[in-house]
């Protein structure tokens, strides 16, 4: 199916199960235990042996020798596989470095060795008994030394609209300000882990991986294999966030192990390689200025961001919402790339926009106090109903407005401290506790991508999806299955949705708030053709015919779906191809986030107390478990502005707080209440669904709110995220 031209009415208008808040169909078997994790796949092939993955000790340089006596002699052992055995490898599109290093590391913990034993302990005791002598190379572990090198990578050029330079200089009102974002990590509960088992030349994996597609034609690369000779099993996540986008060392080593110890075997990525050997988020530091006229109106707005990557890497683009996000004749942004050897910088849940917005939306806040504009009024005074750079296309909706009026409305913006810092006489006070609220804008644009589904129909009536899409906890199976039952009048209970296989058709897959439009859509478009197959079996009128309560009825005529598919059944299999709507119109999608924190006036302790999402995301699908999308990315922009940053060992190139006990994330004491309000939003130019996505929208721009919430409440202005309380105390009232 093509979308090529705006949605009109189509069944899913119904609303009568899309658009309900319904509980996840895949609940109970998280909650019983009994979804299959990565790992836990122990009856799908007999006598599965287990991987242990030795680490480079260094960052940079070469293996001078590795000495495999001592692990060979480990009871237990099956084999051990190196780049020395492993045989001619490649490098798959999505990955920066290889995934199993030597005789050259690019950086700390790729992977140098897999030990293969009967038991986990035997490969874990036999690694350690491996010997590794490295010659260590000079590298370069720190973005603000490496600044100056940075140069425009060919991906992400320079835009510029206007005469920025010469509009910011003769602009009455001025901002030129710095802000730095740390290195993050992903930080899932389950590790990446893989089970391999080779039947001939044929693989099967089952593995934690968020695109099937992408990852089977990645593994094939690497291991030379046909792309057909693989096969790809990840129906179950443990959380993503983009670092299961891409293939890693625990897929590869278990393939390569399972071929040498000629029997199935399981790899998990020890918690110490989930951040320095997989990928994270790349530190940034970013200047925005801002000219503006005394009334509020910018006339002059540039951003410019430094990120670091390996050599052949890629930047955190933050400047792209900056191109779009508000008014301004006068425009400019600037993506530098930096060499550094530290582990691999990739995506991580909203890239670009969450440290994007972490830097702009404190920029904004600061620009409206120069002004004396509420800081609300200064981001709807230059609001936009068009790209800025492209005043001749329209957003197909943008109701960034509506969310920070109905926002300010329910989180009592009106009755907060207006004298930022406090008042005259001293801060808003309880007790010990200053008191201050904050607002950002949340942007995230929306993408289109090809998505696949195939759907059958058999005699007793059952509807079954099957789509490589995955879930990663997202509830993917929950708003497909509500998708296939709108379509084919059935209720969810007659609805079977698999996924995650990459021997069903290829889906848009999850990463980048893309997933539930996409999927949907294409699921959608399958369901189109299996309703033509059905009505033209009963010699019905296809674009007359209803489906409703398990029948399909024309007129006084109606026969049971069961019938009508017959012993054989029906199958039908289509995409969602998009045309050109996407260029015609800018699609995104937009919030209002609203903080109140407390911070101890002695200690500088911050609490943050209540937090509200005002988001409009075209339709929402399901509002139960969008709620549960954005307030977990809430949650993630807490950890983001207060406590996340991987500390880099500058001297060895690696991250020191590799583990959950050093990499602090948010925890339920940490989260208050949070709101969420969807606002009543279909966008047509989308997609027939006429959705669009939040998973990405809920974490944009928090941060950045309750950086601007902190400094309500104590007159501190930090630009340096984690705002801890170090860089509070200097600043903080005299008690």
């Amino acid at each position: 199916m093509r979308f090529d031209t705006p949605a009109t009415t189509n069944p899913i208008d119904q609303l009568k199960v899309v658009g309900k808040p319904t509980d996840r169909i895949d609940g109970p078997l998280k909650t019983t235990g009994t979804a299959p994790y990565a790992y836990e796949w122990h009856d799908v092939v007999p006598n599965q042996a287990y991987g242990y993955v030795v680490g480079s000790a260094i960052a940079k340089g070469r293996i001078a020798s590795i000495d495999l006596t001592d692990a060979k002699a480990v009871p237990g052992v099956l084999a051990i596989v190196t780049a020395e055995n492993a045989g001619k490898l490649g490098k798959g599109d999505w990955n920066t470095a290889k995934l199993l290093g030597g005789p050259d590391i690019q950086h700390y913990h790729q992977a140098v060795a897999l030990v293969v034993a009967e038991t986990f302990e035997q490969a874990r005791a036999a690694a350690q008994s491996l010997r590794v002598d490295y010659i260590r190379a000079h590298g370069a572990f720190d973005l603000a030394s490496a600044k100056d090198s940075a140069v425009v990578p060919e991906a992400t050029p320079a835009t510029a609209v206007g005469d920025f330079a010469g509009a910011f200089a003769s602009a009455p009102v001025q901002l030129d300000a710095t802000y730095t974002t740390p290195d993050q990590g992903h930080a899932m509960m389950e590790p990446h882990a893989s089970i391999a088992a080779w039947d001939g030349d044929k693989l099967t994996l089952w593995t934690s991986n968020q695109m099937i597609a992408w990852s089977t034609g990645d593994m094939a690369k690497t291991l030379g294999i046909p792309k057909e000779n693989i096969r790809l099993i990840s129906p179950f996540i443990g959380g993503g966030f983009g670092g299961k986008l891409f293939v890693r060392s625990d897929a590869v080593l278990a393939a390569l192990g399972a071929r040498a110890a000629r029997r199935p075997v399981k790899v998990a990525l020890a918690r110490p390689f989930m951040f320095n050997n997989t990928t994270h988020r790349p530190a940034t530091i970013q200047r925005i200025r801002i000219g503006a006229t005394p009334d509020g109106k910018i006339t002059a707005i540039g951003h410019e961001s430094w990120s670091g990557d390996l050599p052949g890497g890629g930047p955190e683009n933050a400047v792209q919402q900056t191109s779009l996000l508000y008014a301004g004749a006068n425009r400019m942004t600037a993506t530098r790339l930096a060499v550094l050897d530290l582990p691999e910088g990739n995506a991580m849940r909203a890239p670009g926009e969450a440290p994007g917005l972490m830097a702009l939306e404190i920029a904004m806040d600061e620009m409206a106090e120069k002004l004396d504009i509420d800081p609300i009024e200064f981001r709807i005074l230059n609001d936009t109903q068009v790209d800025p750079s492209n005043p001749g296309r329209r957003f197909s909706q943008r109701q960034l407005v509506e969310c920070l009026r109905i926002g300010a409305e329910r989180f009592g913006w009106k009755t907060r401290d207006v004298q930022t810092g406090g008042t005259k006489t001293g801060r808003i006070r309880e007790g010990r506790w200053l008191i201050g609220v904050g607002v950002a804008a949340g942007f995230r644009n929306n993408l289109l991508t090809r998505s696949a589904a195939r759907v059958r129909l058999d005699r007793p009536g059952i509807v079954t999806v099957e789509t490589d899409m995955t879930d990663i906890g997202t509830g993917s199976y929950t708003i497909i299955a509500q998708t296939a039952a709108e379509m084919m009048g059935v209720p969810l209970d007659k609805v079977v949705v698999r996924l995650g296989d990459s021997s069903f058709p290829v889906s848009a897959g999850s990463g980048g708030q893309w997933g539930a439009n996409n999927s949907t859509s294409g699921v959608y478009a399958a369901c189109v053709k299996l309703r033509e197959a059905v009505t033209q079996k009963l010699g019905f009128n296809t674009a007359e015919a209803v489906f409703e309560d398990g029948n399909v009825r024309l007129g006084n005529r109606s026969i049971s779906l069961a019938e009508a598919a017959g012993e054989a059944g029906l199958v039908a299999e289509d995409a969602i191809e998009y045309g050109d709507l996407a260029k015609q119109y800018q699609q995104s999608t937009f919030a209002a986030h609203f903080v109140e924190v407390s911070v101890d006036a002695a200690t500088g302790e911050i609490r943050v107390r209540r937090i509200l999402a005002v988001c409009a995301a075209g339709r929402i699908l399901n509002p139960k478990s969008a709620r549960s999308q954005v307030i977990g990315a809430m949650t993630m922009g807490v950890g983001a502005a207060l406590m996340e940053e991987l500390a880099v060992d500058k001297r060895r190139g690696f991250f020191v707080n590799h583990d959950l006990a050093g990499y602090e994330v948010p925890v339920h004491a940490d989260i208050p209440h949070q709101e969420v309000i969807f606002l009543d939003e279909t966008d047509p130019i989308s997609s027939p669904m006429k959705a669009k996505g939040v998973g990405e929208l809920g974490l944009c721009g928090v941060g950045a709110a309750i950086a601007n919430a902190i400094y309500n409440a104590t007159g501190v202005r930090v630009r340096d995220y984690p705002i801890t309380l170090d860089k509070l105390l200097p600043g903080l009232p005299e008690i």
